[in-house]
């Protein structure tokens, strides 16, 4: 992962960090396998001042980054310290085994653990599932440090491996493939952020993003402004024709029966707030069905 050096205090805290050298900035980090293309898109539309910086960091240091400030939020996996960070669960990711392609399990559509009862299991340094009982046997090599080298394995046909499906196809080799595995951990992404920055206009705006709200229902800095008054221009308008019909009365001009001179319908709408923190928001997790090619 690259460095960035220590910013300074920014004037405007909606601003984001700053540099000498550079404008307002925001830095969303990404452990691997996390692919954030759309939303990426859609804060450069709407935060087109804010340029959005992505860094990298491997899964089990995300959350010390953001702790150190060198980040202003994450997309990592659960589970987080929840007394430092903040975060909203995202989506639940497919397991899968990595096998060679032409192994037996490869006729299979899904693999279930009952599967795997003979086969080596290869579990790298880095592993997100952390399945204590996982089926199988265990690899008597050393274990690699890094997916990317426990993929290299299972080429090698030492064993197979157990992980998310987005590190899967991060890792993708023509000689190797993958299968759905059933009744397996999984793994939970989630947006976090420092704790000390709940309510932060340039976080909420993410926060918005990954849930799919819209600019005038976002709490970020694209929400609507409010009206001077506490009421809406329709509000204020129909009590003007109210008072001019109370006017005419007064003129000699009887107002009709069951009518209110000053009586309005409507004001300010109520926009929604896209949910609550916590709930499981972004694309849903999948559904598996029931076992095929068996």
């Amino acid at each position: 992962m690259s460095e960035h050096p220590a910013p300074e205090a920014a004037t405007d805290p909606a601003a984001g960090p700053t540099t000498p050298d550079e404008g307002p900035r925001f830095r969303l980090l990404l452990v691997p396998g996390v692919v954030p293309a759309s939303w990426v898109r859609t804060w450069r539309e709407r935060v087109a001042d804010v340029p959005l910086e992505l860094v990298h960091s491997p899964a089990a240091e995300a959350g010390a980054v953001l702790a150190r400030g060198e980040a202003d939020a994450a997309l990592l996996r659960l589970p987080v310290d929840r007394d430092v960070l903040s975060a909203i669960p995202l989506y639940v990711e497919t397991t899968v085994v990595v096998l060679p392609k032409d192994h037996l399990l490869t006729a299979l559509d899904e693999v279930a653990p009952e599967d795997l009862a003979e086969e080596t299991l290869i579990t790298p340094g880095d592993d997100v599932l952390r399945w204590a009982d996982a089926p199988g046997e265990p690899s008597l090599l050393p274990p690699p440090a890094t997916t990317e080298e426990a993929v290299a394995l299972v080429a090698s046909g030492v064993g197979l491996l157990v992980v998310p499906q987005s590190l899967a196809r991060l890792h993708h080799r023509k000689d190797l493939t993958y299968r759905p595995l059933t009744d397996a951990p999984g793994s939970q992404a989630a947006l976090a952020w420092l704790a000390d920055r709940d309510g932060d206009p340039l976080v909420e705006e993410l926060i918005g993003i990954v849930r799919g709200r819209t600019v005038n229902s976002s709490r970020g800095r694209g929400a609507a402004p409010e009206r001077d008054g506490g009421g809406s221009a329709a509000a204020k308008g129909s009590g003007a024709k109210g008072a001019a019909a109370g006017k005419g009365g007064a003129a000699g001009r009887g107002a009709a029966p069951g009518r209110s001179g000053g009586a309005t319908r409507g004001g300010r709408p109520s926009f929604g707030s896209g949910g609550g923190r916590g709930r499981s928001g972004g694309r849903p997790g999948s559904a598996r069905g029931g076992r095929k090619g068996r």
